[in-house]
């Protein structure tokens, strides 16, 4: 997929003269391609898709997905939430832990938007006592080996136990969350065979609380990683509850998520970081002008892959520079000449962009605000925060 990629001309900007880099290239084809792509795999129903805003961080894209049909959203910010109720979002899960102000804001929100359903993450009864009183929907965390927030997956009773308390407190109880993210480093077979057997116990937690008197709503399951396990495994068909996977990676892609996911998906980058080529070091060796506050080195070195240039190994950044060793014979680009960098980790890069190029055929058709980049800022009141957005 990479291979043919290189080739298209079509994500070749036609004149950069005039651009500033290093900058975030967004392509609305290969977007709604994608997008289409997830909802064939989801045998056309968009309501089975519950896509992270954190990749997508542009109105402009969740606007595609709702156009879409896909109205169901979660998000890890109350930025990225204010944004998804302004983007045609219908139901969106804050999947975080929200304490204090940060609970209050979300609140707010929800408050504000009484035509979205809003929920948030619970692990503990601290956590639902918070929500008293207020209109905010409650998903359980499922903590399914990850080891960074929920209550473990064994603990089924634990889990029914904090059901009931949510039911005792007057709120409404929509589901659990359950993010298998840890696998994403594993050979498929592998990954599938550890996700299914998460999916067993899984399925006990739901049986635990279904036996105390409580049905389940949703579960939501899939990262970006594990799509394929999920959509593989049978234990998900037929249930009383809805069953959404939550992959949002799939809406731009990355060098990661396209060599973990099968090629049959025919998904496509949708992202790209234009840069050029500022210094020539030494022999061997050239730089060009996006370091880690351009493309993110959360992933590892190398940070990306140099679309169209297998002869140029991107080396470990700075902040504003990015050097690669040039191998075998060749010469390397010259200084000054435009290369296009397909990240490893797309989520955070599309973060570090406070605008984005939206190119189709080669020409630049608009410049789009990173609308959810970042966060609100702290002290402001909500009006001030609305009209703030709206800029």
């Amino acid at each position: 997929m990479l291979n043919e990629f290189a080739g298209d001309e079509r994500y070749r900007l036609a004149d950069i003269e005039d651009v500033l880099t290093p900058a975030l290239v967004v392509y609305p084809e290969a977007v709604s391609s994608n997008i289409k792509q997830i909802l064939r795999l989801l045998d056309g129903d968009a309501n089975r898709w519950r896509v992270h805003v954190k990749t997508a961080k542009l109105e402009y894209a969740l606007r595609m997905l709702a156009e879409s049909g896909v109205r169901s959203f979660k998000c890890a910010t109350t930025l990225e939430l204010l944004v998804a109720c302004h983007s045609g979002a219908r139901d969106v899960l804050v999947a975080y832990p929200m304490v204090g102000a940060n609970a209050r804001r979300v609140n707010e929100i929800a408050e504000a938007h009484p035509h979205v359903r809003i929920s948030v993450l619970a692990e503990n009864e601290e956590q639902v006592e918070q929500w008293r009183d207020t209109r905010v929907g409650l998903f359980l965390d499922i903590n399914p080996g990850m080891n960074r927030t929920g209550i473990e997956q064994g603990h089924s009773a634990d889990v029914a136990r904090l059901v009931r308390a949510v039911r005792d407190s007057g709120l409404e109880f929509r589901g659990l969350h359950y993010y298998d993210g840890q696998y994403g480093g594993l050979e498929e077979r592998e990954r599938t065979t550890a996700a299914h057997a998460g999916y067993d116990s899984l399925l006990k937690v739901v049986s635990e609380v279904e036996r105390s008197g409580v049905n389940v709503p949703e579960v939501i399951t899939a990262g970006t990683p594990t799509l394929p396990c999920s959509l593989a495994y049978p234990g998900f068909h037929g249930q009383k509850f809805v069953h959404r996977v939550s992959p949002g990676t799939v809406t731009y892609n990355d060098a990661t998520s396209l060599a973990q996911l099968p090629a049959e998906y025919k998904l496509w980058p949708a992202v790209l970081v234009l840069t050029r080529v500022v210094s020539r070091p030494r022999k061997g060796m050239v730089t060009c002008d996006a370091g880690h506050k351009a493309v993110s080195a959360d992933a590892g070195v190398p940070t990306c892959v140099v679309v169209g240039h297998p002869e140029l190994t991107p080396l470990s950044p700075s902040e504003e520079h990015l050097p690669m060793a040039v191998t075998g014979d060749a010469t390397g680009p010259e200084v000054g000449e435009a290369l296009y960098l397909l990240p490893r980790h797309v989520c955070p890069t599309v973060n570090n962009f406070d605008c984005a190029l939206l190119v189709r055929n080669g020409q630049i058709e608009a410049v789009e605000k990173v609308t959810a980049r970042g966060h609100e800022a702290p002290l402001l009141g909500s009006q001030e925060r609305t009209a703030t957005l709206a800029r």
